[in-house]
C-alpha cells in the first residue's frame, strides 16, 4: 500500500487521542480477576492505535471508496451472478417489524415475519417445480450438502447402503465434489462432450448400482444448457439414483422452465445471488433447498407449517436429517429475496432470464473476433472465452484480468471451468445497460488490440490502481496477517 497515500490506521496513531466515549458504568463494577481464571487473563495489553474520531471516520470512508461493487462498477463475475441488489430490498429489510425481531421470540409474537417466510418457501416451490422448501440453509454450498444428506437419508431409509458415488461433471462448480465428499460420498466425474455438454455414453459408464446421485447445474458452467437433460434424469433414475440441481445459474432459467420440470429431484437456490440478495466478503447468504415428494420426510428439522391461520415450526420428522442451522436460515436475506419476488411477478422474473441471456449472447458474439469461443453455440446467461491466441503471444489471462482494472471493471471469472485453457467466464447480468456492455465490450477489444501491438502495456497490468501487480503466490503462501510497525 502506498502509505503516503493512505497510511495505516496505526501510523495515523498518536498518544492520548482518543476516538470513543464510553457511558458511566450503572451497575457495581466487578473484579475481573474473581470473574475469569487467570490463565485466560490477557498478559499483555493489545497495541491499539490512538487515534480521534475524525481519524477513523476519515481513514475507513477513504478505505471504502477504493472498494468495488455492483453500486460502483459493472462485476461480471462468471458463475456468481453479482446484479445489482434494488433498494427497496434493502428498504424492506430493514424496517423495524422485520430488523428488530429475536429468533427466540415466541412464534405468536413474529406472525408478519413467519408468513412472509411460509410464502416466499411456497413461492420457491413454484418457481422450482419442486414439492417443499427448507429455508434453513445458509449458502449454496450448504445447500448442497443439506441436499446430499437427504438423498444419503433416503438411500440408507431404503436400505442402499451401497449408493456410495456422486457423480460430477468436469466442468461443475467446486463445492459440488467437495460437498459430496464432506457428505460421505465418493466424487465420480462425468467428461464434458466436444459440444460443452455431459457426454451421454460416458454417462451410462459411470452409472451403477453404487450410484447415489448426479449433480449438474442446467445451464452448465459454460453457459450451456444441457438439452439432453430429460434423458440423463432417465438414466440416473432408471439406476435408482437421485438427480440434484446446483441453483447458482437459475438466472438464465426463472419463469422459463424449472428443475423439477426437467426431472430433478433436488434443488438448491442461491438466494444472495439470484433473488438479489447483497455478498460478497463471506457472507451473508442463503440456500433454499427443495425437494420432490419422496424426499419430504428427511428436509431439516423444523419444518415451517401453516395450521388454519397461524404459522409454526413443526418439530415432530422421525426421519429428519436434523436441524442444520441456527434458528431458521438467515432471515434479512429471506425478507429481500421476498420482497425481490413480489416486486417484480412472475412476468418479471421471466423478463429477468430474458435479458440475462440476451446481453450475454451480445457481448459473446461481439469478442468472437477477438478472442477463441470453444463453443459456438448460443450461450444462456454467461459464457466462456479463451485467451489461447493471446497466451501465443506472451500474455496470460491474469495478465488481461488485471488490465481490466485499469478500465474500472471487477474482471470475470479466469481459469474456470478447468476444462478451458486460459479460460475467461463472463456474466453481464440482466441488470446492465447496453451502454455499460458496450464500454466493458471496447476495452477488452482495447487490450485484445495492446497484446498484439504491445504486450508489455497488458503483461505489466495494472497501472492506475492504487496497489500494483501483487506477488500472488507469495501473498497466498507467506500471507501477513498482521501489522508490524517494525
Amino acid at each position: 500500500m502506498n502509505t503516503k497515500d493512505q497510511p495505516f490506521i496505526f501510523e495515523r496513531s498518536k498518544p492520548g487521542r482518543v476516538g470513543h466515549s464510553i457511558p458511566t458504568l450503572n451497575i457495581p463494577e466487578q473484579n475481573i480477576d474473581e470473574l475469569i481464571p487467570n490463565a485466560y487473563l490477557r498478559k499483555i495489553e493489545p497495541e491499539l492505535p490512538e487515534v480521534s474520531e475524525l481519524d477513523i471516520m476519515r481513514h475507513y470512508t477513504a478505505l471504502s471508496k477504493r472498494n468495488h461493487g455492483v453500486d460502483s462498477g459493472f462485476y461480471p463475475l462468471g458463475s456468481c451472478t453479482m446484479k445489482y441488489n434494488p433498494k427497496i430490498n434493502e428498504n424492506i429489510a430493514r424496517l423495524e417489524e422485520f430488523a428488530y425481531i429475536h429468533p427466540y421470540q415466541p412464534v405468536e409474537q413474529v406472525q408478519g415475519a413467519l408468513e412472509l417466510l411460509f410464502e416466499l418457501q411456497t413461492s420457491l416451490a413454484e418457481i422450482t417445480g419442486m414439492d417443499q422448501v427448507t429455508l434453513q440453509p445458509a449458502a449454496g454450498a450448504h445447500g448442497e450438502w443439506t441436499g446430499l444428506m437427504m438423498i444419503r437419508a433416503f438411500h440408507e431409509e431404503n436400505g442402499d447402503f451401497k449408493r456410495t458415488k456422486v457423480i460430477v461433471p468436469d466442468s461443475a462448480h467446486g463445492t459440488n465434489p467437495a460437498s459430496a465428499t464432506v457428505a460421505g460420498f465418493e466424487s465420480v466425474t462425468v467428461r464434458t462432450n466436444d459440444q460443452g455438454l455431459v457426454d451421454l455414453d460416458h454417462l451410462q459408464e459411470v452409472v451403477g448400482e453404487d450410484t447415489a446421485a448426479l449433480m449438474l447445474t442446467n445451464p452448465n458452467t459454460l453457459g450451456l444448457f444441457e438439452t439432453y437433460i430429460k434423458e440423463m434424469a432417465a438414466i440416473i433414475h432408471k439406476a435408482g439414483g437421485k438427480l440434484y440441481y446446483d441453483g447458482a445459474n437459475s438466472n438464465a432459467i426463472l419463469g422459463i422452465t424449472r428443475p423439477g420440470d426437467m426431472g430433478f429431484d433436488v434443488v438448491h437456490l442461491n438466494l444472495h445471488k439470484t433473488f438479489t440478495g447483497p455478498h460478497g466478503g463471506g457472507g451473508p447468504g442463503s440456500g433454499p433447498v427443495g425437494v420432490k415428494k419422496d424426499l419430504i420426510p428427511y428436509l431439516p428439522k423444523p419444518i415451517l407449517v401453516k395450521n388454519g391461520d397461524i404459522y409454526d415450526f413443526d418439530y415432530a420428522r422421525p426421519k429428519s436429517i436434523g436441524r442444520v442451522k441456527p434458528y431458521y436460515g438467515n432471515f434479512g436475506i429471506n425478507v429481500r429475496a421476498y420482497t425481490y419476488i413480489r416486486t417484480m411477478g412472475a412476468k418479471g422474473l421471466r423478463k429477468v432470464s430474458e435479458y440475462a441471456v440476451l446481453n450475454a449472447n451480445y457481448m459473446m458474439r461481439r469478442l468472437e473476433p477477438y478472442y477463441d469461443l470453444p463453443y459456438k453455440q448460443h450461450c444462456k446467461h454467461e459464457f466462456v472465452i479463451s485467451g489461447r491466441r493471446q497466451k501465443k503471444l506472451g500474455v496470460r489471462t491474469l495478465d488481461i484480468a488485471k488490465r481490466l482494472l485499469d478500465f474500472g471493471y471487477h474482471p470475470p471469472t479466469i481459469y474456470f471451468p478447468l476444462n478451458v485453457e486460459e479460460c475467461m467466464m463472463i456474466e453481464p447480468t440482466e441488470t446492465e445497460s447496453k451502454e455499460t456492455l458496450d464500454e466493458f465490450i471496447e476495452a477488452m477489444i482495447q487490450i485484445a488490440e495492446e497484446v498484439e501491438e504491445n504486450p508489455e502495456i497488458v503483461q505489466e497490468a495494472p497501472h492506475r490502481t492504487v496497489i500494483s501487480r501483487l506477488d500472488e503466490t507469495t501473498a497466498a503462501r507467506k500471507p501477513i496477517l498482521r501489522y508490524d510497525k517494525a
